[in-house]
């Protein structure tokens, strides 16, 4: 069985309101009295892609501490910037191709794609992450359940703001799904709402903002609702490859 928490779109902008969000929810995270297994961060990080935001986001994250109590797995989201977000967050030489990367334990294996394209709040997987998704799950041989995660959702979640900047080509991701019975879920962030639904057979879900909530349209008009209090999941993949998602406010 694999658990990981799941936080998204901390938005570090070093506002004293970002950073007080951003380790409240990370005091929470620390303070449990059993293990998750790892911290995943699905995207927009930093609000504006500048190293110093990253650097924050490594503190405030335990990135540099090789004792914290749980691996941090992250990958970007369209407010990120890629050569910064290497350079400063995961001390890797900085570049601009695309940040993918793996994570396997013994319940499972998290794929962190980068669905961001540069200068643009649109998402897309490059023909390098496609590619690079395929030759990790021959690698594992097909017999490891494999989570992916990325920034950008690829279905419609009912909202416009989020559903004007979903990932692109969908049908694409959805032809790797059916290929590929071994993924057993993606996990997305950047609608900034907790959300659950299904894509091409599997379970989508959608981790809560933890800089603001989205209102939908039958909450009112005001799009940003900043006095709600930040979100967590908890996603679980059992031995029977059923992912189940829990969700909860800090306070």
């Amino acid at each position: 069985m694999l658990v990981l928490a799941h936080i998204s779109d901390l938005h570090l902008d070093g506002s004293p309101r970002a950073t007080e969000r951003a380790e409240r929810v990370r005091d929470r995270l620390r303070s449990l009295p059993g293990r998750v297994d790892a911290l995943l961060v699905t995207g927009d990080i930093a609000d504006h892609g500048a190293e110093a935001e990253y650097e924050e986001a490594a503190r405030i994250l335990g990135l540099r501490d090789p004792s914290g109590p749980f691996p941090v797995l992250t990958c970007p989201g369209n407010h990120d910037r890629r050569a910064p977000y290497r350079k400063a967050l995961l001390g890797e030489p900085p570049s601009d191709g695309p940040v993918n990367s793996v994570q396997v334990f013994d319940g499972g294996a998290v794929l962190m794609c980068d669905s961001s394209i540069p200068g643009e709040d649109d998402g897309a997987l490059t023909d390098d992450t496609y590619d690079w998704i395929e030759q990790t799950l021959d690698e594992l041989g097909g017999d490891v359940p494999a989570l992916l995660a990325l920034h950008h959702p690829p279905v419609a979640l009912h909202h416009p703001l989020p559903d004007a900047y979903r990932l692109g080509d969908p049908g694409r991701l959805a032809a790797l799904l059916q290929r590929r019975p071994e993924i057993a879920g993606i996990i997305a962030g950047h609608a900034h709402t907790p959300a659950a639904t299904a894509f091409a057979g599997r379970p989508l879900v959608v981790g809560p903002g933890v800089t603001w909530t989205l209102r939908l349209p039958w909450e009112g008009d005001q799009v940003a609702d900043r006095e709600a209090p930040v979100g967590l999941a908890f996603h679980v993949l059992d031995d029977e490859r059923r992912l189940t998602s829990h969700f909860r406010v800090v306070v």
